[in-house]
């Protein structure tokens, strides 16, 4: 397939109730394996990419190397690729879009972006993520690679007790039907694990919705029926991968 026919092919597997299943890799070696296990497509996950090469998540890993890790993926599997892309290594919307621009030469066809300020404290607001979103888009439109922008918002990510992520739905709402007319594809909303809030979710927004797998209850079964679009893992399978790693390394004879 064409980088094109990749990005049109990925972006029609985001069916609400049917969601695809992302068992984020974070290299080419685990690109393969998932690739040959029958995966659709694949998606990078920030914080496994830079675990496993010896950096904390949080745009830790350099830049170049990001590059250079989505070609060695690409060059491996010819299924479609994703990139959490974080906050795509910067603030400015010029920046932004040369930097996304980088990323769809080394074969992307979706990113990951998120809201939240990277390096800083809180989400940026509505306003101006929309005009970052739009710069994501611009680099798009400057290379005719129709990306697949998974607009994140790390709204429920930030509040860790549970009990008070209803009363940030709305907020969140808000957000998606800011992002989606900045030209955003998709929404992803990581830690919201309430499957009646994720219904609400799912049932107030146009665009295909993204769940992170946190409990036993995320399964396609349960979340397909709520109208999620698609699951992510996020560093889940690399972490459970490198426990059982070292837990063998201790059990060898």
């Amino acid at each position: 397939m064409t980088q094109v026919e990749r990005a049109i092919a990925f972006a029609a597997l985001h069916v609400k109730g049917n969601p695809i299943v992302l068992y984020n890799i974070w290299d080419s070696g685990s690109a393969r394996a998932i690739a040959g296990a029958g995966a659709a497509a694949l998606a990078t996950g920030s914080a496994p990419v830079a675990m496993a090469q010896g950096f904390a998540d949080g745009e830790q890993t350099p830049l170049q190397w990001v590059y250079g890790i989505t070609s060695q993926i690409v060059a491996n599997v010819d299924v479609p690729l994703s990139v959490d892309f974080e906050g795509a290594y910067a603030r400015a919307p010029g920046t932004i879009t040369k930097n996304v621009i980088g990323l769809i030469k080394a074969g992307a066809i979706g990113v990951n972006f998120e809201d939240q300020i990277i390096g800083g404290t809180g989400l940026y607001d509505i306003e101006e993520q929309i005009t970052r979103i739009r710069a994501v888009r611009a680099a798009a439109d400057a290379t005719g690679i129709p990306l697949f922008i998974n607009a994140r918002t790390d709204i429920f990510l930030k509040e860790t007790d549970q009990s008070k992520h209803g009363a940030l739905l709305e907020k969140a709402i808000a957000r998606a039907k800011a992002f989606k007319d900045a030209g955003a594809d998709c929404f992803f909303a990581p830690l919201l694990n309430d499957l009646g809030l994720i219904e609400q979710l799912c049932n107030a927004v146009d665009l295909p919705v993204n769940i992170l797998k946190k409990t036993d209850e995320h399964t396609s079964d349960v979340l397909g029926p709520l109208g999620v679009a698609r699951i992510s893992y996020g560093g889940g399978a690399y972490m459970a991968l490198m426990t059982q790693f070292a837990e063998t390394y201790k059990n060898i004879s």
